[in-house]
């Protein structure tokens, strides 16, 4: 996958000018939003190695460690999907000029969402090695994420209306590619959601099957960046 530049550089008068300008107050270097989310994603994933508990009895200490495995499936399922948003979080931000009170706000809420699935991630392994309560684990599981999943479509989305805050590294298709790859998350989390009532490890597998997908490159936001800096290069 291609390293794209920021899309916080240098702004022209035009675009100091719009960020004066607009209603919802001023807009702001994106940089800050990105570097606070690195730190609150990167403690996020951390605390979820915490959630493990080592064994008590060590005299069975294989049989115990074995015992374990609801916690390592959930710790790998989740640290994926936190790493996928990480990236995709990125993918957004390459391409937003500047943030505005709208744009902190729902990203706060976002990094909010984040943060808990820790706690979620934990109820699901404590229901899987209790064999109780699990579809309502699951549920509780996947609607940590169809929360963070709405979050991130309604950044987006609001971003990329009429392109007031969007930087040129991106052009309306590269932007629509975007939202096309975005878009179906919180429908497939809901999915597995639903599934996880009616069976559990069901459920989780299709959450699970998330993460591959999210992880591909978006060909569309590609293709738009080597549009850009084709432009670029062709300017004099």
């Amino acid at each position: 996958m291609p390293r794209f530049r920021t899309a916080s550089n240098t702004p022209t008068a035009a675009e100091d000018e719009a960020r004066s300008s607009n209603p919802v107050g001023a807009e702001r270097d994106p940089r800050r939003v990105v570097m606070f989310s690195d730190g609150v994603i990167a403690i996020t994933v951390t605390l979820l190695v915490v959630e493990i508990r080592p064994p008590e009895d060590t005299q069975h200490l294989l049989e115990g460690l074995g015992k374990l495995w609801p916690s390592y499936l959930t710790y790998a399922i989740t640290f994926l999907l936190i790493g996928q948003m990480w990236v995709n979080h990125h993918v957004m931000f390459d391409h937003i000029r500047s943030a505005d009170r709208l744009v902190l706000l729902f990203n706060t809420l976002l990094l909010m969402q984040i943060a808990f699935l820790p706690f979620a991630s934990a109820v699901l392994a404590s229901t899987l090695r209790s064999g109780h309560g699990q579809r309502t684990a699951v549920v509780f599981y996947g609607i940590s994420y169809e929360v963070a999943a709405i979050l991130f479509n309604v950044i987006w989305e609001y971003a990329r209306h009429g392109r007031r805050l969007l930087a040129p590294t991106i052009d309306s298709a590269g932007a629509r590619a975007i939202s096309r790859r975005f878009r179906p998350a919180p429908i497939w989390i809901a999915a597995g959601t639903v599934l996880g009532l009616l069976q559990p490890f069901l459920g989780v597998a299709v959450v699970a099957a998330f993460i591959p997908f999210y992880w591909l490159p978006i060909k569309g936001e590609i293709a738009s960046v080597k549009r850009a800096r084709s432009r670029g290069n062709s300017q004099p």
